[in-house]
């Protein structure tokens, strides 16, 4: 199942042609267009003409079936030919014009006479609509929605491959950090003998050397302890195994993938917090940009 990203545009045009239509009825184009971007949620907008409005549930329910999260845009227009926006009256109704303009001449005499625009628009208005607009949206919609969730796959694979990069190279930090904790406690060991020989050669053996070499070996363990960060690289290393499953398996998963860069983060701070040396506090910064980069491209994907 593909990754997708709540970012896309699609749009999809439209020439009705409807037999019920009588010959003079003026040549229309329907477009329609959809822009999404991230959201927490599912937050749609329409933009309709008049003439579209009551479609607007069915349109809602289309993408509310395809898509889960993102702020959606659509909107739709009807253009009209210009060449085809002046058809002639029929003879039918300019007399019936004439007949009202003659009725209404005799009762106010004052009254001007309808002009040619007056009749071009009057014979306009009175011209039956036979567009059914239900039939023509429907396939249009189905459509765009088609090439947006296509667009919105492409986008997420690219987002995934990105991901799965930056998951790749924290491996790699992770497994630097390994091995420096043995390293730096051993390090510390030799540290504290040799600073308790030295207190012992001050203390002229008023100290048992068995205790001084004990007291030693404490606090070198204590210091272990507060340094070890195998606890936080083995939950990292985790979080990462669950991220890789997931950007592999797709679906719904955008608001999983941001719950685990919350864990990502938390480790790499803890593991910054009990870094003894510097090379280690470097791969804690390191992690923590590349987990702030994976933050970024989750908040695209739905």
């Amino acid at each position: 199942m593909p990754v997708y990203s709540m970012t896309g545009y699609a749009s999809a045009q439209l020439t009705p042609e409807t037999a019920t239509a009588p010959t003079d009825t003026p040549c229309v184009r329907l477009g329609l267009e959809i822009r999404a971007v991230n959201s927490r949620f599912l937050d749609l907008t329409f933009r309709l003409p008049e003439e579209l409005r009551a479609q607007e549930p069915a349109l809602r329910a289309l993408l509310s079936r395809h898509l889960k999260r993102g702020k959606v845009e659509v909107r739709a227009a009807i253009e009209q030919d210009a060449s085809a926006s002046l058809s002639t009256p029929s003879i039918a109704l300019l007399q019936r014009l004439n007949m009202v303009q003659e009725h209404i001449q005799a009762w106010l005499p004052s009254a001007k006479a309808l002009s040619v625009a007056d009749a071009l628009r009057l014979a306009g208005n009175s011209a039956p609509t036979t567009t059914d607009w239900a039939s023509i949206l429907s396939p249009l919609a189905e459509e765009a929605v088609t090439a947006l969730l296509d667009a919105r796959a492409r986008e997420g694979k690219r987002l995934a491959k990105t991901l799965l990069d930056r998951i790749a190279q924290l491996r790699e930090l992770a497994a630097q950090a390994t091995p420096l904790v043995p390293q730096l406690v051993e390090q510390q060991r030799q540290r504290f003998l040799e600073r308790w020989q030295e207190a012992m050669g001050l203390a002229q053996g008023q100290v048992p050397a068995e205790a001084a070499q004990d007291r030693a070996l404490s606090e070198a363990t204590a210091f272990a302890i507060r340094i070890d960060v195998a606890e936080e690289i083995t939950r990292l290393d985790a979080h990462l195994d669950e991220l890789e499953r997931l950007l592999k398996k797709g679906g719904e998963i955008g608001k999983r993938l941001d719950f685990l860069i919350q864990e990502l983060h938390r480790e790499a701070n803890t593991l910054g917090s009990k870094s003894a040396t510097l090379e280690l506090t470097r791969i804690s910064v390191d992690m923590k940009v590349l987990i702030e980069q994976m933050r970024e491209q989750v908040q695209n994907i739905e």
